[in-house]
C-alpha cells in the first residue's frame, strides 16, 4: 500500500491441497491475518480474483469501467474508484494473488507504481515459495516422525509379544503334561489307598516286620497327607497355567480392527510381566502396587497396544524408584514404602479412566512440559530412547481417540491419567 497508493489490500494464497483462501487483509490502520475461503467471500471481488487466477493477467479498473467479465456483487456495491488485481508468479507458476483498491481516488495505480509493485511481487514470490517449501518440509518431517514412532511401536510390540508368547507356549507343554499326570496320579493313589484299607480290614494282624515298617514311615499320616500333596501340586500347576494365560493376554497380537477387551486383564498381565522388577533387592524393599478397580465394561480397542502403554508408564515408575533408592537407605524406604497406585473408574457412561500414580520424587515443570515430545528423555545414554511416552500418547490419542495427561508435584509423586472411549469411533 505504501508504494501503490491503495487504501486496502488483500493477499490470496493456495493451501497444500490447492484450495485458495484469503490469508491477509490490510488497511493503513491495521493488518488482519486470517484464513478464509475465497469462494463466496463477501469482503473481496471474488469474480475479479477468479479471472486473474485463470488468466494470470494484471487487471486495472478505474471508476468501475471495464469490458472484462469481472464485475460482481462486491464491485457493484462498494464501487471503489481504483482497483488493481495482479498475479504473484514464481518461475511462471502462480503462487498467489494480490488485490488492491482505493475507494476515494481514481487512477492511482499508474504504470510507475505498477512497475514497483511487480518488483515487490517478485521478491514476495520468492519469500512465499520459501515459506511453502518450509511448510512442506515440516509436514514431511512430521510424517516421518509419525512413521518412525509407528515402526518403533510395531517392532517393540512384536519383539516383546513374540518373546512372551514363546515363553507361554513353552510353559504350556510341560504344564499340560503335569496336569494330566497329576490327575492320573490322584486316581492311582486313591486306588492304592482303597486297596490298602481293604487289606488292613481283612488282615488286621499283619506280620511284625510289616507293622514295624508301617510305624517307621508313619503310614497313617502318609495316607492322609498324600492326597493333600497332590491337590497342592494341582493348585500350583493351575497357577502356572493362569500365568501362561496372562502372558498370552499381554502379548496378544492386534488385528487391523479394534476388538472388545477387558482392561483389568491387560493391567494384571502387565504387572505380571513386571513382577520380577517389583520384588525387593539389595537396594530397596519391594515396591507395593495398590489396585483399586472400578466396575468397568469391556471396551473396543487395540488391547495389545494399550498393554504397551501400561507397560511403559509402570516401567518408568519402577526406573524412577530404582534411581531414588540409590540416594536413600533401606531403612528409610521401609519406613516410607515406594508405592504405585492403579485406579480405574467410569467418569461418565461413555468413558473409562485409568490413573497410575506413584509416590516418587515428582517431575520438574520444564521436564513435564516436554515429557511426551519425540526423542526427549531424562535417562542416561543407553537407558532411554525418548520414544516410549511419545508412542504411548500416539496410541491413546491417535489410535483410540482418548487422552493421556500427566500431573506431578515435586516431592509428592506423579500421576498419569488415561481416558478412553468405551466404543470405537
Amino acid at each position: 500500500m505504501q508504494n501503490s497508493g491503495g487504501d486496502r489490500c488483500a493477499l490470496i494464497l493456495p493451501n497444500l491441497n490447492g484450495e485458495w483462501s484469503v490469508e491477509a487483509i490490510a488497511t493503513p490502520e491495521a493488518t488482519e491475518l486470517c484464513t478464509e475461503p475465497l469462494e463466496d467471500n463477501a469482503k473481496l471481488p471474488v469474480k475479479l480474483i477468479q479471472y486473474v487466477k485463470n488468466t494470470r493477467d494484471i487487471v486495472i479498473i478505474n471508476d468501475g469501467k471495464t469490458d472484462l467479465p469481472v464485475i460482481g456483487p462486491y464491485l457493484s456495491q462498494q464501487q471503489p474508484k481504483s482497483v488493481l488485481c495482479l498475479p504473484i508468479l514464481n518461475q511462471a507458476q502462480l503462487i498467489g494473488i494480490l488485490y488492491l483498491e482505493n475507494r476515494a481516488t481514481s487512477g492511482v495505480f499508474t504504470s510507475d507504481r505498477l512497475l514497483v509493485l511487480n518488483f515487490l511481487c517478485t521478491q514476495a514470490a520468492i519469500s512465499l515459495e520459501n515459506a511453502r517449501l518450509y511448510q512442506q518440509a515440516q509436514t514431511y518431517a512430521h510424517q516421518l516422525e509419525h512413521s518412525q514412532l509407528q515402526i518403533v511401536q510395531n517392532e517393540k510390540m512384536a519383539s516383546l509379544g513374540n518373546l512372551v508368547a514363546g515363553i507361554a507356549h513353552e510353559i504350556n507343554n510341560p504344564i499340560g503334561f503335569l496336569n494330566g499326570s497329576i490327575n492320573n496320579a490322584k486316581d492311582y493313589v486313591q486306588d492304592l489307598l482303597s486297596h490298602l484299607a481293604l487289606y488292613q480290614q481283612h488282615h488286621p494282624n499283619a506280620a511284625s516286620p510289616v507293622q514295624d515298617h508301617a510305624e517307621d514311615i508313619d503310614l497313617e499320616f502318609l495316607c492322609e497327607d498324600f492326597p493333600k500333596l497332590l491337590n497342592s501340586m494341582k493348585g500350583a500347576t493351575d497357577r502356572i497355567k493362569g500365568i501362561s494365560t496372562s502372558l498370552r493376554t499381554f502379548s496378544r497380537a492386534d488385528t487391523e480392527y479394534k476388538v472388545s477387551a477387558n482392561l483389568h486383564e491387560g493391567i494384571d498381565s502387565t504387572l505380571l510381566i513386571l513382577k520380577y522388577r517389583l520384588k525387593a533387592n539389595e537396594h530397596r524393599p519391594e515396591i507395593q502396587v495398590l489396585q483399586h478397580y472400578g466396575a468397568l465394561p469391556e471396551i473396543t480397542c487395540f488391547p495389545g497396544q494399550l498393554n504397551q502403554v501400561f507397560m511403559n508408564i509402570l516401567a518408568n515408575a519402577i526406573d524412577m524408584f530404582d534411581e531414588a533408592a540409590q540416594q536413600s537407605t533401606f531403612t528409610d524406604l521401609q519406613a516410607n514404602p515406594q508405592t504405585i497406585t492403579i485406579q480405574t473408574a467410569l467418569p461418565d457412561p461413555n468413558t473409562v479412566e485409568i490413573r497410575i500414580h506413584d509416590n516418587g520424587k515428582g517431575i520438574p515443570e520444564d521436564v513435564r512440559a516436554r515429557i511426551f515430545d519425540h526423542l526427549f528423555t531424562t535417562k542416561s545414554v543407553g537407558k532411554g530412547t525418548g520414544l516410549g511416552l511419545a508412542i504411548a500418547r500416539q496410541i491413546v490419542v491417535e489410535k483410540h481417540h482418548g487422552s493421556l495427561e500427566v500431573q506431578s508435584e515435586l516431592g509428592q509423586g506423579t500421576a498419569f491419567g488415561i481416558r478412553l472411549p468405551i466404543h470405537a469411533e
